[in-house]
């Protein structure tokens, strides 16, 4: 996933994680945590699921910098006015909807940090023309306008796939898309690489 680091890059332009609180809200396995902590003056994962959120905490064992609690967007477990920069990738920002999740970035966030949403551009790239397949009640232009009428700035992106063989391909087509889909894509695509459109969002605080 984006082996040319074309969302990291984009991040740093806008502000990067040089001696900041970061806060990654949905943070999963904890898989960006040690690339935030080895810049970063403090990280908080934040994850809902207590089998992810225990394998996060596995991963950054012995990084005294990183913290990974349990909680949820609408109700981060941080006070108030503290994070610099917030990350969220895939995880509960997905447009209409995630006010609850927004009004706690309004609280915790200090002046001057950024927040940086993460999601599919559904209007473009081969991923996205999956991805609308799988969701055709999927309205891009409605999510459009729901971040900015938050205030929030698109960076449209394109990063890619990239697989060492066909089996990590189809698997992970499989684990993202229903298996009728799937196997459609897997039948149709060649090759190793998938062009992937995403969209950053962003909101100075």
């Amino acid at each position: 996933m984006d082996p040319d680091g074309v969302l990291a890059a984009a991040m740093d332009r806008i502000r990067p994680v040089d001696d900041a609180h970061v806060l990654d809200i949905g943070c999963g396995t904890g898989y960006h945590l040690p690339g935030f902590a080895a810049r970063a003056r403090r990280v908080t994962g934040v994850e809902p699921h207590p089998g992810l959120a225990e394998s996060a905490r596995a991963r950054v064992r012995g990084l005294d910098r990183v913290r990974v609690l349990a909680g949820t967007a609408q109700r981060l477990p941080v006070p108030d006015s503290v994070v610099e920069v917030a990350h969220a990738r895939w995880a509960y920002f997905f447009g209409p909807g995630c006010e609850p999740g927004l009004i706690e970035l309004d609280r915790v966030m200090r002046r001057g940090g950024v927040a940086f949403v993460i999601d599919n551009d559904a209007t473009r790239s081969t991923f996205g023309a999956w991805f609308r397949r799988s969701l055709p009640r999927y309205d891009p232009a409605a999510v459009e306008r729901f971040w900015s009428s938050h205030g929030f700035t698109r960076e449209a992106l394109t990063m890619r796939w990239s697989f060492a063989d066909r089996r990590a391909f189809e698997a992970v087509v499989r684990i993202e898309f229903p298996s009728a889909l799937a196997a459609e894509i897997i039948g149709a695509h060649h090759g190793l690489s998938v062009d992937y459109a995403v969209n950053l969002w962003w909101k100075r605080y």
